[in-house]
C-alpha cells in the first residue's frame, strides 16, 4: 500500500520492453513479482515501479488526472498484491479476538471491521480488515508487505492458542486477485458489471444494496467474486476479491462499462495521494512495530472491554495516562515544496518530529502530511514548520481527515 522502492527508471511499460534496459532493470524484472493484470498495465501503457517486491503501477496517464477521477467520477486500482487468509473453525473468532485490537464479536456473517495486529508492547504488526463470511469462517485482507510477517505471527499465536485444534489458518494469498473500484460514480454502473443476487454472506438483491462493510459472493460469469463496500480512498466504492480470471474479466468489464460515467485505471501514486488526504494509515509510515493504535489516533479500534487481547495491558495504560507523541495532520500555509516523508518538523524553533507521509494534494492544490509530534503541539491551529531542503517552510496543524467532500474539487 506504500510506494517502497525505487522507479523502473525510462520506461512506461515492462522493463523487458525497453529498447536498451539496464543490468538493474533486466535485474528487476526477474526478481519482481506480478499479478494476473501485469498484461493489462502494460496494454494501457502504465509506469511501473518496484512496490515491496511487486512490479506495480504508479500511474498511467498522470497522478492528478488519476486522483480527480476518483474524486469526481472513478477509479479502478488493482489491488492483487494484497494478502488473503483464511481463520476458519469452533475456535476462529475466540483466537482473532486474541490477536486483533477490534472486537470480532461484533460481526454477523458477511460484516467486516476495520482492526489491528499488535506485539504484546501494543505495536503494530499490520493494520488489516476482517470479515466474517459464514459463521466460523474469516477472511483477513492485509498489507502486501506484511503477509509472510503477518502469516508467522499468526502461526505462532495459533501454536500456542488453548483451542488450537479447533482452529484452522491458511494462507490464500496466492488463490486470489483483487480489483478496488472507488468514487462517486461507480454505484452507478457496477451493478451492470456485477449483476445479480448475492449468493452468500450478506443476501442483498444486488451489489449496490450492499452497506458500508459489508460483503457478499456473487455469482460472476464462470465461477464467483466476493465483494465488500470498503475502499482506501475516502470514497464510496468496491473492492472484488476472486480467481485470477475472474479478475481480469471484472477489470475489462469495468473500464468497457465504467467508460461512459468517466472511469480510469488508477496507479499507487493516486492511491497514496487519496489516502493522504483523508488521513488513513500506511504501515511503514504512520505504523510500525514501535508505534501504538493509541498514538496513532485509532483507538477507536481497540476495544479495551472485550477482555485480554495482545498488547491489551500497553494499550489500556495510555489511553488511561495519554501517550508521549500523537499523529497529527498539516496543510502547508506558504509557497513550497511538497513535503515528503521524514522531513524534519519544528515547532517553537524545536525539532519535535518528522513528516510520515507528505504531498502535494491534487484536490485542495497545497502540501499536505502527517506526523507524530507530543501532545501539547498537536492541537489544530498550532503553527509548524517543515524543514524542505534545508529551509523551513510554514504549516498548520488542522483537524483529520484533512480532505472533506464538501471541498470536492
Amino acid at each position: 500500500m506504500g510506494l517502497i522502492g525505487l522507479p523502473v527508471e525510462g520506461c512506461r511499460r515492462n522493463t523487458a520492453d525497453c529498447d536498451k534496459p539496464s543490468t538493474l532493470n533486466r535485474l528487476l524484472s526477474t526478481m519482481l513479482k506480478r499479478t494476473a493484470l501485469f498484461s493489462a498495465h502494460q496494454e494501457l501503457g502504465a509506469r511501473l515501479i518496484d512496490f515491496g517486491g511487486w512490479e506495480m503501477p504508479v500511474q498511467y496517464t498522470s497522478i492528478v488526472e488519476e486522483h480527480l477521477a476518483v474524486r469526481n467520477a472513478a477509479g479502478i486500482f488493482d489491488i492483487s498484491h494484497m494478502g488473503e487468509v483464511t481463520v476458519n473453525g469452533a475456535a476462529a473468532a475466540a483466537f482473532l479476538n486474541f490477536v486483533l485490537t477490534n472486537d470480532v464479536r461484533r460481526l454477523a456473517p458477511g460484516a467486516g471491521q476495520y482492526t489491528l495486529m499488535c506485539n504484546a508492547a501494543g505495536g503494530v504488526i499490520d493494520d488489516l480488515y476482517d470479515y466474517r463470511l459464514s459463521d466460523e469462517v474469516y477472511l483477513l485482507i492485509v498489507n502486501a508487505s506484511r503477509t509472510e510477517a503477518d502469516v508467522a505471527w499468526l502461526q505462532s499465536q495459533a501454536a500456542k492458542f488453548p483451542r488450537r485444534n479447533e482452529l484452522r489458518l491458511t494462507d490464500a494469498s496466492h488463490n486470489y486477485s483483487a480489483v478496488a473500484v472507488q468514487g462517486p460514480r461507480v454505484r452507478e454502473f457496477i451493478a451492470d458489471c456485477l449483476p445479480g443476487a448475492s449468493i452468500s454472506a450478506t443476501r442483498v438483491g444486488r451489489v449496490t444494496d450492499l452497506k458500508k462493510n459489508q460483503i457478499a459472493g456473487f455469482q460472476f460469469e464462470h465461477g464467483g467474486v466476493l465483494v465488500s463496500r470498503t475502499g482506501y480512498t475516502g470514497e464510496d466504492g468496491f473492492e472484488i476479491v476472486g480467481g485470477d480470471e475472474a479478475i481480469r474479466r471484472v477489470w475489462e468489464i469495468m473500464l468497457k462499462i465504467g467508460r461512459p460515467f468517466g472511469i480510469k485505471p488508477c496507479g499507487l501514486g493516486a492511491r497514496d495521494t487519496l489516502r493522504t488526504e483523508v488521513c488513513y494509515p500506511l504501515y511503514g509510515h504512520e505504523l510500525d512495530e514501535n508505534t501504538t493504535p493509541i498514538e496513532a489516533g485509532l483507538g477507536f479500534f481497540v476495544s479495551l472491554e472485550k477482555g485480554d487481547f495482545s498488547g491489551r495491558k500497553i494499550l489500556a495504560e495510555q489511553k488511561h495516562k495519554g501517550v508521549r507523541k500523537t499523529l497529527t495532520a498539516f496543510k502547508m500555509t506558504g509557497r513550497s515544496a511538497p513535503p515528503r516523508p521524514h522531513y524534519p518538523l519544528w515547532v517553537r524553533g524545536a525539532k519535535c518530529g518528522e513528516v510520515t507521509s507528505g504531498t502535494q494534494s491534487p484536490s485542495l492544490k497545497t502540501g499536505i502530511g502527517m506526523g507524530y509530534v507530543p501532545p501539547e503541539w498537536a492541537k489544530p491551529g498550532t503553527d509548524i514548520e517543515i524543514e524542505i531542503r534545508g529551509r523551513r517552510a510554514t504549516a498548520v496543524i488542522v483537524p483529520k481527515p484533512i480532505y472533506r467532500k464538501t471541498e470536492r474539487p
